[in-house]
């Protein structure tokens, strides 16, 4: 068995990228001397709260609106054991496994930023478990965003031994599968309960795994696009870096450099290759609509950071000041409103993206055979691809719509705020997944395209290597047939690949 990559949380921060590596790909998390010194210093602190008796919330009072009822110095642990259980009220499907996972390491992050006070002995059981492949058994749905309460109190509450959780591929009682990871059940003190399950760690795990899934899907993007550029004769001046620097808006200029280095050596650049003096909107604005998701990219990476660098937890353990203070950190406002903007800027490539394969299967716009059909019109040729690509879009454009506007209030009244973050990051997955059908139709199309052109060896340097991996995979269409299998090949191509290098 080779060894797996193993990743130190340190002085620094993890990033969004070690989330994934750990979270997808297997990863071994450590932690390092400061972050262990970190966590210490913010128990130690709690101890001594504790000790003293001081009023702390969620240390000697209950949660929420019950925060005006003090807890006994004899109650203060089993209170603890009983926050996991009491808050596991989560429902509908499983997280996947990559979800799971990912959940896990932003709540370890989170701990060792030293603001949860959280015990080193469960901070380093959940390290155990997660590089032990324990993985809890958590329902999708039930978090507002103001804290992951209900996710992560099925985590817990697994680590406690109680619930399920998948182990070797099995689910199995959460307390079977601890003794054949060889783990013990979390051992629980002052504060540990509330600590594990008062972050928003679903919202910022499964944000890394989304981050990378929409870097991946907008490289493909990108090379589906100067394919299709080879295919239609497109006028290139839509790329001028002049043009650009003119009004400089977020990515656009970085975009059309980007589309120039895929482009290059293509007989495009030559004068009158073009078709036309000026093409549809979907190919002219095609750099400032892919700039828009470049820069709607880096809000949403940006934010997601900050969660992964930071305890969201309230109250949060200030070790240096000495104090614990209650606040609202946990609020993912300006994070969700990052998310919707990603998700809006995605429905638009994606509406860009159905536009051009529609322009290519159209005579009258293209100048090629209705529907790429490469033998006539009474054969159906990509035509009924088109309702495929209807159906995607919507759906997206569906999904796109703002989600993060306040639910209703809980807890008497006293939660009355809250992003419903997590359904923001999981509304934004599944544009993303949508999405990639969209982009391998393009890709198939404009291989088609280039074909029925007869450019095949006019394209540049990169867009001939992206013609030749999507041929590589999926036969030209010579004949009507089941056209999935194609699709579900340049998908999987896609997502087992970063993207082409378009330089």
């Amino acid at each position: 068995m080779l060894d797996r990559q193993t990743i130190t949380l340190n002085e620094l921060p993890l990033t969004p990228s070690e989330v994934v590596a750990i979270a997808r790909h297997g990863a071994r998390l450590e932690l390092g001397e400061s972050a262990l010194r970190r966590i210490q210093a913010s128990r130690n602190l709690v101890e001594a709260m504790a000790r003293d008796g001081r009023p702390v919330y969620g240390l000697n009072t209950g949660l929420g609106a019950s925060v005006d009822t003090p807890l006994s110095s004899s109650d203060l642990i089993s209170f603890q054991r009983r926050v996991g259980p009491s808050h596991s009220v989560g429902v509908g499907p499983q997280l996947p496994t990559e979800a799971v996972r990912a959940m896990m390491v932003a709540r370890i992050s989170g701990a060792a930023a030293g603001g949860t006070g959280m015990s080193t002995g469960v901070v380093c059981g959940m390290v155990a478990a997660l590089n032990a492949r324990f993985h809890p058994v958590v329902p999708a749905w039930g978090s507002i965003g103001a804290a992951d309460l209900a996710p992560l109190a099925h985590m817990s509450s697994s680590l406690l031994g109680e619930g399920e959780a998948e182990f070797g591929g099995e689910i199995l009682p959460a307390a079977k599968a601890l003794v054949l990871a060889g783990l013990k059940p979390l051992d629980i003190r002052e504060k540990d309960g509330h600590a594990l399950v008062v972050a928003n760690s679903l919202s910022t795990g499964t944000a890394c795994l989304c981050l990378a899934d929409v870097a991946q899907i907008t490289e493909w993007s990108l090379a589906a696009l100067a394919l299709n550029y080879e295919g239609y004769r497109s006028q290139l001046s839509a790329l001028d870096d002049s043009a650009h620097a003119a009004r400089p808006a977020f990515g656009q200029r970085e975009i059309a450099a980007r589309l120039r280095m895929a482009l290059a050596d293509s007989t495009l650049w030559q004068a009158s290759s073009a078709r036309r003096l000026q093409d549809p909107l979907c190919y002219r604005c095609a750099p400032q609509v892919l700039g828009a998701l470049h820069h709607s990219y880096a809000q949403a990476d940006a934010a997601t950071a900050i969660e992964l660098a930071h305890s969201g937890d309230n109250p949060v353990i200030l070790t240096e000041e000495g104090r614990a203070v209650s606040h609202g950190n946990f609020d993912m406002t300006a994070f969700a409103l990052s998310w919707e903007q990603l998700g809006q800027a995605l429905a638009h490539c994606s509406s860009a993206t159905v536009n051009r394969c529609m322009k290519l299967m159209s005579p009258v716009k293209s100048g090629l055979p209705r529907f790429l059909a490469a033998r006539g019109q009474n054969h159906m040729g990509y035509a009924q691809l088109q309702k495929t690509l209807s159906a995607l879009e919507a759906e997206i454009r569906h999904l796109a719509n703002p989600m993060s506007l306040n639910p209703m209030p809980a807890s008497d009244w006293v939660e009355d705020q809250s992003s419903m973050a997590p359904r923001v990051v999981a509304k934004t997955t599944e544009i993303v997944a949508r999405m990639r059908y969209l982009v391998a139709i393009e890709l198939i199309c404009a291989s088609t395209a280039v074909e029925l052109r007869g450019v095949t060896e006019e394209l540049g340097l990169a867009t001939k290597r992206i013609y030749h991996a999507i041929r590589a995979i999926v036969p030209p269409l010579e004949d009507d047939r089941a056209l999935n299998i194609d699709m579900e090949a340049v998908v999987n191509l896609m997502r087992t690949n970063a993207g082409p290098v378009l330089t």
